[in-house]
Order: C-alpha cells, then structure tokens, then sequence
C-alpha cells in the first residue's frame, strides 16, 4: 500500500510539511499537483524518508487538498504518462512531430545523472554553440522537473532541450518511448548531439541485472537501431566505497556484455595522483585492463582530454552521491571524457 499521510505546509521554500507533529523535508511536481503554498492542506507519500533513503530522501506531495483539486482534464492530448495510477495525466507527444531532417546526431548513453553536467559542460568546451539536447529515461527518478542539474544547463544554454520518455514524464517534451525520444530528436528538433541517460538517484539491488543501470542497455539497443553514432559513458569511480562500483563499475561491464551491437566507449587521460582519494582508490591502469576485458573485440575504447581542474571551477554541480569531485575525480573524468567524445563525433 501505499505510505500516505496528511500534512500540513509550513515552509514554501524550502518545502516542509508538518506530518504528525514532525517537520519533514517535501518536494512537489507543481505541475501535477498545483501551486504549494504555505498552510496548505496537503496528502504527502512518506515512503522514502522513512525508509532512510539515500537519494529521493524526502516526502513527495500526491495531492493538494486546499487549492489542487479544481483542474480540468479537457483538451485535445490523449497520450496518457503515469498511466493506469492516480497520477496519471494527458501530454502531447513528441512522436507525432513531423519529422523534416536526415540528421545522424551521435548519442551519448550515460550511467547515472550525475554524468550530464559534466558531459554537457565538456561537450561545450570542445565545440562552443553546441545543440545538445538531453532525452531523460527510466532508471532514475521519473520527474523531469526534479532535476536541479538541468535547470542549471538550461539557464547556462548547455542544453538546449530535455525530453521526458517512457515512463519519464514533466520535461518540456514528451515522448512514449526512448526511441521514439531519440529519433524525433534527431530528425525534428535539429539538436547536433544527445545525451540519453536517467534522472536524478538510480534504483538498484545490488544484483547483477536487477538495477537501473539497465536502462543504459535499452538506450544503446535504440540508438544503435536507428543507425546513430552510439556513446557509452563508462561508469567509473575512484574512490565508492563497494567494490562493485569501484574502478569499472559492474553495471557497465554488465551493458557491455549484453549490448547487441558494437558502441564506442571514451575513458579519460587523466593522471589521479593529483587527487587524494584514499588508500582504497582505483588507478587508471586498472581501470584501463577492466575496460579493454569488457570490450574485447566488439567495442572500442577511445582515449580522451579531460579538464577536471576546468570543470571543477566551473560553477555546475561537482557532487555525486556524497562524493565531492576532489573525492571522486574518475566519477567526473568519465563524464567529462564522454561530453567530449560526443562534441568530436558530430560532423
């Protein structure tokens, strides 16, 4: 069943709902459940708190009982997201935009959220004016609005779109599938580049298929399907603290493994004796003889300049799952390797 309970708003900014006599941390999609205000009576999902989740650790307004029950389900889209729940509701749909280009827009295909400032950010460095637009799946977080990285590549015009697919929903376009995503993407909205990966946070089971790094290998299967240039951002890390994920992490090796087809996958020239990562932290030649073992002949590792001393100065995000960049350096380099793969394979 579901974790519910009323609230009350005693904070707009940040959102605080009073639930039970306790103050806890909220956030609401205002585009599902209305304006929040201040004192509003409001029905709250308390799962994730509870729970003590590390990332999505807070409640989740589902209704807005003072000011949210007034809207109109009237007008012309019938393509329902969230459909079949008590969320669902009518967008318009990308895929049903007339396609007028035979553009073939290399896509990058990236592990986690945490790769898109970076990505964006390097693909931007290498080739200034860049269309990059970015195409949300599953595998994270559902809600496109939740994403504070991409309002701040936006506001900076390192993107210049964000499409929601699948059962992702409340970006500035809509799409039902991935590859319906990408193809329109590629042929109707004229981006030079794309970037495909899930939103914020990643639903794992510490089991070798069951985790939202899955999605990547869907991404992979839908570009390589359209006959695009096909991107895997490897997922790296110096320093987390499992031995899965450190150096190459298991989800990679895993798409890797299962991908149907041949993708290129960047990893950074970088020099991490820079970095203090502790006693435990990968190093490049490890990192390097996991790849090449997962690639063997099918893929191709590609070497590639990466400015973490640039990128850290840069004002974007340089946290990831509590990780600063100074903690984590290979995290960010992957990353930053992929944006500037991306920039070099547009013609």
């Amino acid at each position: 069943m579901l974790a519910l309970r009323r609230g009350t708003v005693v904070s707009q900014e940040p959102l605080v709902v009073e639930v039970n006599g306790e103050r806890r941390a909220a956030w609401a999609d205002v585009a599902l459940v209305g304006e929040i205000r201040e004192g509003d009576d409001v029905v709250v999902n308390i799962a994730a708190l509870d729970l003590g989740l590390g990332s999505g650790g807070f409640d989740i307004v589902h209704a807005n009982l003072t000011r949210g029950l007034g809207a109109d389900a009237a007008g012309e889209d019938h393509v329902m997201k969230l459909n079949y729940t008590s969320l669902q509701h009518p967008v318009r749909v990308l895929e049903e935009t007339e396609r007028s280009s035979s553009a073939k827009p290399p896509v990058l295909v990236m592990p986690l959220h945490g790769h898109l400032a970076p990505a964006a950010w390097a693909a931007a460095q290498y080739r200034p004016g860049l269309r990059l637009g970015y195409v949300q799946t599953g595998g994270g977080a559902l809600a496109g609005a939740l994403s504070r990285d991409v309002m701040a590549l936006r506001g900076r015009e390192l993107l210049v779109g964000h499409v929601t697919a699948g059962a992702a929903f409340g970006g500035e376009r809509e799409a039902i599938s991935v590859i319906g995503a990408v193809d329109a993407a590629a042929r109707a909205l004229g981006w030079d580049a794309i970037v495909c990966g899930p939103g914020p946070g990643i639903l794992g089971s510490a089991t070798r298929l069951g985790h939202g790094g899955m999605a990547a290998l869907d991404s992979v299967h839908a570009v390589l399907a359209l006959g695009l240039p096909a991107i895997l951002a490897p997922r790296l890390s110096s320093s987390d603290a499992r031995p899965r994920h450190r150096g190459l992490s298991h989800h990679t090796e895993t798409v890797l493994e299962l991908a149907l087809g041949s993708v290129s996958v960047p990893v950074p020239e970088v020099d991490l004796d820079g970095w203090p990562t502790g006693e435990d932290r990968a190093d490049m030649p490890s990192v390097l003889d996991a790849l090449h073992r997962s690639c063997g002949e099918r893929h191709d590792v590609t070497a590639q300049s990466v400015d973490l001393a640039g990128y850290s100065e840069s004002g974007l995000p340089t946290k990831t799952m509590g990780r600063e960049l100074g903690d984590d350096p290979l995290f960010f380099a992957a990353a930053l390797a992929g944006g500037h793969a991306l920039a070099a394979a547009v013609s």
